[in-house]
């Protein structure tokens, strides 16, 4: 959510006539993130967030907004996308393709608890079950062949000892990716600061640039290693067991995971530390030009995944 594409009031003036929204009221940058530019925009109407997708082909577009509108008719706390005076849920915008989508109330917490686990788990199972019946597929952009082409872009910035994890680690994921586990609709990048809470309830889950179609259990594994991995001290990148138990307890009851899930959960936390720790060695060392970019720190997530290949974390008791 950086600002590579500039968008002034008269360009954004210009491209409103689409919309019946009234006067525009405020309409500022949100400096976070690092995939797509985003603007909020406050108008007679609503609020809004204002997103021109940087690296998403058009083609796509459709996968995402129809999923998110398809979540948020199922009651699920997602953004719906606003359609413009046509029904079109996007269009150009200097040169780029651009929606807009409600913003939900809530802020993302800063240090997440046993209760929020637990809300999030839930949350996220909900969003699976609401999927079931979305008719969109797309592969994974973000999935195993795209490792390995990352890998062989960020080689020369990684240590000896670092390139040989990431060898390892891809000859694991592909033996592992012939393993067949219930698929759907996921979001892919369920971290703490994709999901907003008001008074400890799940009030919006957000940013939904990364969904594809994938095992849904891999989707649970990206949110519980962020979710529930201790960030500092001499267990730095272990897993929390009773935030990791509270999580996938309130995700189990609601949407049961299987004796095959349960089975591969070290592989699929294993798979979701590798994606996320190649994506920001790539972000790190081969960064796009923009306004208000910045790169997530990859050391994390290398802890991370040293710690899931070494202790090979069992399915929790739920």
């Amino acid at each position: 959510m950086s600002v590579y594409t500039t968008v002034t009031d008269v360009d954004l003036a210009g491209w409103l006539t689409r919309y019946a929204l009234g006067t525009v009221h405020t309409f500022e940058p949100i400096a976070a993130g690092i995939e797509n530019t985003n603007y909020f925009l406050t108008t007679d109407k609503g609020r809004y967030v204002l997103t021109l997708y940087e690296r998403l082909p058009p083609e796509e577009l459709p996968f995402y907004l129809n999923l998110m509108a398809h979540l948020a008719r199922a009651g699920v706390m997602a953004p719906a996308p606003e359609p413009d005076r046509t029904g079109a849920l996007w269009s150009f915008l200097n040169g780029k393709p651009a929606s807009l989508v409600a913003r939900l109330e809530g802020a993302p917490v800063n240090a997440a608890d046993d209760e929020h686990c637990a809300a999030v788990g839930k949350a996220l199972a909900e969003l699976h079950l609401a999927a079931r019946h979305y008719r969109g597929r797309l592969g994974n952009r973000r999935g195993l062949g795209w490792w390995r082409q990352a890998a062989r872009a960020v080689r020369p910035f990684l240590s000896p000892e670092q390139n040989a994890l990431v060898a390892i680690e891809l000859k694991h994921q592909s033996a592992f990716a012939k393993v067949k586990l219930p698929r759907g609709a996921i979001h892919g990048d369920l971290f703490c600061d994709n999901v907003l809470f008001v008074d400890g309830r799940v009030s919006g889950i957000i940013d939904f640039g990364f969904a594809a179609t994938d095992a849904l259990a891999y989707d649970v594994a990206i949110t519980v290693n962020d979710w529930c991995t201790l960030p500092d001290g001499p267990d730095a990148g272990a897993l929390d067991p009773n935030r990791t138990r509270a999580l996938v307890t309130a995700y189990d009851r609601v949407r049961p995971l299987d004796f095959d899930e349960r089975a591969q959960w070290a592989s699929l936390l294993r798979a979701a530390a590798l994606r996320f720790w190649l994506s920001r060695l790539y972000d790190l060392h081969l960064p796009r030009p923009g306004e208000l970019t910045h790169a997530h720190d990859p050391s994390a997530f290398e802890r991370i995944l040293r710690d899931r290949a070494n202790s090979e974390p069992r399915f929790p008791d739920t």
